[in-house]
């Protein structure tokens, strides 16, 4: 299988190895719809080629990047054909951005009767601390809320797709990094999150509420009526992408170095890294749970397995979806 990977080099013949072993482990989703945040790059595209390569009926990509997606159809339709590259539809969104966020849920509601998979991937890397217009830290405004809105939005159309005997399966990106949140993070206010604790912690924070927001879902929905909706987060491990070759750069530029070049022979493909994903929300009858390389459920931090903090982050999370969305907010479980 000649697989193109979006925006490097021709893969070596290990890698397409990899690429056949990873994409065995995925069942026929034959008729299945998905929706993946940041597919068309990273991570992203290697979930997104999987799917398309398992037979998935239709792929919702929200991303940025018009050009990126063009690429990415382009290399899909050169290895799976064009027939494939054509199930993907494409809208433009910035998930810190909730209100538009909102509106492309609501259209992805009115274009499909069915919703099996939702991949949370999206994120802002290791970056500095930056502001959205709402007033909100980016990291968890990105990583964190617009996933929270995404998912809330497109829940009833879960809910509908579940009760007719499908297992709907969500999947947060979630990351180690999430160990280097604060030890005391309390997700108690506004004036919490917007502090400017550096690139890797900002990071970990919001990666630390993927893992929380998972835990909470699983007790107010999953196991509060709804047992075929599972929600789980994930690590994917040290992985080449923009984040690790290019972001890390912004905030450090030397140091930066080591990581993007440096460290490259190290890193997994896109298609190994998306391993743990692609379980996640292809495979496990599991919810609440932190999958890790190749896709192991481990137990995370002390903080990523307290359920009251996990409360206080979602509560704090619907306050500021009502106060910042006002009348175009979503009810968030």
């Amino acid at each position: 299988m000649d697989i193109i990977k979006v925006g490097e080099e021709s893969p070596t013949v290990t890698e397409l190895a990899l690429a056949d072993e990873y994409l065995a482990d995925v069942p026929d989703l034959t008729e299945k719809v998905a929706v993946v945040t940041g597919g068309s790059e990273g991570i992203g595209y290697g979930v997104t080629y999987t799917l398309l390569a398992h037979n998935i009926a239709k792929v919702y990509i929200l991303s940025i990047s018009e050009e990126v997606v063009k690429a990415a159809k382009e290399a899909i339709a050169k290895n799976l054909g064009q027939a494939a590259a054509d199930k993907i539809r494409w809208f433009q969104c910035d998930l810190a951005d909730w209100k538009k966020t909102k509106r492309v849920a609501e259209q992805i509601q009115k274009d499909t009767d069915r919703l099996d998979i939702l991949i949370n991937n999206a994120a802002r890397g290791i970056m500095t601390y930056r502001l959205t217009e709402y007033g909100i830290d980016r990291h968890m405004a990105v990583n964190h809320i617009g996933h929270v809105v995404l998912t809330s939005q497109l829940l009833p159309l879960i809910k509908e797709t579940a009760q007719k005997g499908n297992i709907v399966r969500i999947s947060n990106q979630a990351s180690n990094v999430h160990q280097s949140a604060p030890n005391d993070t309390k997700f108690e206010s506004i004036e919490e999150l917007n502090q400017d604790l550096g690139p890797n912690t900002q990071y970990g924070r919001s990666k630390l509420a993927n893992i929380l927001y998972s835990r909470h879902f699983t007790r107010v929905v999953t196991k509060a009526g709804h047992p075929n909706i599972l929600m789980n987060s994930t690590h994917p491990g040290f992985v080449s992408t923009k984040m690790s070759k290019e972001d890390i750069l912004e905030p450090f530029p030397l140091a930066g170095y080591g990581m993007a070049v440096g460290m490259e022979p190290f890193k997994k493909d896109q298609f190994e890294g998306a391993k743990p994903t692609l379980f996640a929300a292809t495979a496990t009858n599991d919810s609440g749970q932190y999958i890790c390389p190749p896709a192991v459920p481990e137990s995370g931090s002390k903080l990523a397995r307290d359920d009251t903090l996990a409360d206080r982050l979602m509560r704090l999370t619907r306050q500021i979806i009502m106060e910042k969305m006002k009348s175009d907010f979503v009810e968030v479980p």
